[in-house]
């Protein structure tokens, strides 16, 4: 009798998990995706603000994402992709400056001309930089510091450093920095020299509504409000323990979950992997969304460099997408980056209305409480891995000491930054990974591989 196909477990739907469910599938594997909450999308989820179905949080397409594009390809989507030019903002030392092309760089005053120059070299100088495990080797301060000289680096690196990493700025690599210079960079060499920036009509609800549909097609059994307690081997077999279902037996099962949640439900994990899981640094988000009567200075990214102000950035959605999406009015991200046991995130709703208003009252004179048609708050513990020094070193391997049992989550993009184009990525990089110890070991040996894949 010829054998049935192989029986997967992915844990974790977001959008690595739906993707590595997608093409488990294609190969034939009968796949079962586990999702504690009741929705798919993990950070690019929807969720409703003011009668207005968007993104819980803010994301962004480029031209250079590839492997997004490709995935809207195959949603049927890419005909939805919209294309707009968009302007930056910064602010600091009280006021707010335009810095959406060379002109007003130049004309920006917080730094003296050399400053501009030397800050210029730097962005340009790392945006043509390939040998990116260098990097790895030298704290992001230092090299900073070294490029763009000490004034720079206090004014405009340290503020900006500070308002994504707090203080595990200190820990973070110079690869940090230049993963994201290098995806601004690439998007302007795939299109025009221009900030084009892209959304999906009807934002991520729209994508994720359309995946999941894919994923029903392909026959995978989506698990949603279905928590994970334990994946562990039994006899010789791959065992996923729910908190409502029992105990099923897998060929293989793939953790997407972030490592303090995968060290905690995979026991059977050796020190090793348990420690070098153990050993990465999160940074996690306080983000609130506010729907708005009207805009508040027309740019879509406003950078912060003022300690007192109590959120990261202001980032305007509807400076670049159709305010006709949100019924006429305006959506803005006011994210918070802390570190998982900041006591943000102890905040209430209320406290931090509060705070976040009284700020945008300071910072936009013309900004009125009234304007704010709806107010939420979403708050994730594990959302950015940092860089830190010899990263890709100290990251465990995606293939683990159990036999059958895979750990990939965003900690192993260890060349790029945290956004939805690179998880795809990762996904498509895990699952030839898992084809390649699969051929290698003989039948029964599955997973004792010490591979770490890493472009």
């Amino acid at each position: 009798m010829m054998p049935g196909p192989q029986r997967w477990a992915v844990v974790g739907g977001g959008v690595l998990g739906m993707m590595l469910a997608h093409r488990l599938s294609q190969q034939g594997k009968q796949v079962t995706l586990f999702e504690a909450a009741e929705q798919l999308g993990g950070l690019a989820s929807a969720w409703e603000l003011g009668g207005v179905v968007w993104d819980r949080h803010y994301h962004v397409i480029l031209l250079s994402d590839t492997h997004l594009r490709g995935l809207l390809d195959e949603l049927g989507l890419a005909d939805d992709l919209v294309w707009q030019e968009t302007r930056t903002g910064f602010y600091t030392h009280g006021k707010l400056y335009s810095m959406s092309n060379t002109l007003e760089f130049l004309r920006f005053p917080p730094l003296g001309l050399i400053d501009k120059l030397r800050l210029g070299f730097t962005i340009f100088y790392a945006s043509k930089i390939r040998n990116w495990k260098r990097l790895e080797k030298v704290s992001v301060e230092s090299w900073l510091r070294r490029w763009s000289g000490w004034r720079t680096f206090e004014k405009i690196w340290l503020p900006l450093l500070r308002a994504k990493l707090g203080e595990n700025y200190r820990k973070a690599s110079a690869a940090f920095i230049w993963a994201i210079i290098a995806r601004m960079y690439a998007a302007r060499r795939t299109g025009l020299k221009k900030e084009m920036f892209g959304y999906v009509r009807g934002g991520y609800a729209r994508i994720l509504g359309r995946f999941a549909e894919l994923l029903d097609r392909d026959g995978v059994q989506l698990r949603l409000g279905t928590r994970v307690e334990k994946v562990d081997q039994e006899d010789g077999q791959t065992v996923v323990e729910t908190g409502n279902s029992g105990r099923e037996v897998f060929d293989g099962v793939v953790v997407t979950s972030p490592a303090p949640v995968a060290e905690r439900i995979c026991p059977g994990l050796s020190a090793d992997e348990k420690e070098r899981l153990h050993g990465i640094s999160y940074q996690g988000i306080v983000c609130a969304s506010l729907l708005l009567k009207q805009p508040l200075a027309g740019y879509y990214v406003t950078n912060i460099t003022d300690t007192w102000v109590p959120f990261t950035a202001v980032i305007e959605t509807s400076a670049l997408v159709d305010r006709e999406e949100f019924g006429g009015n305006c959506l803005v991200y006011l994210p918070k980056y802390v570190t998982p046991d900041d006591p943000a995130f102890e905040w209430s709703d209320d406290e931090i209305r509060e705070k976040f208003l009284s700020a945008l009252e300071r910072m936009y004179p013309h900004f009125h409480r009234d304007d704010v048609l709806a107010f939420r708050v979403s708050r994730v513990r594990h959302v950015l891995a940092i860089s830190t020094l010899h990263y890709s070193q100290r990251l465990p391997p995606m293939a683990t000491s159990v036999p059958g049992l895979y750990v990939v989550n965003s900690a192993h993009i260890v060349n790029g930054t945290s956004n939805v184009n690179e998880t795809l990525a990762l996904a498509e990089r895990a699952v030839v990974m898992f084809q390649g110890v699969e051929g290698r070991l003989p039948h029964g040996e599955r997973g004792e591989s010490r591979l770490v894949e890493q472009r």
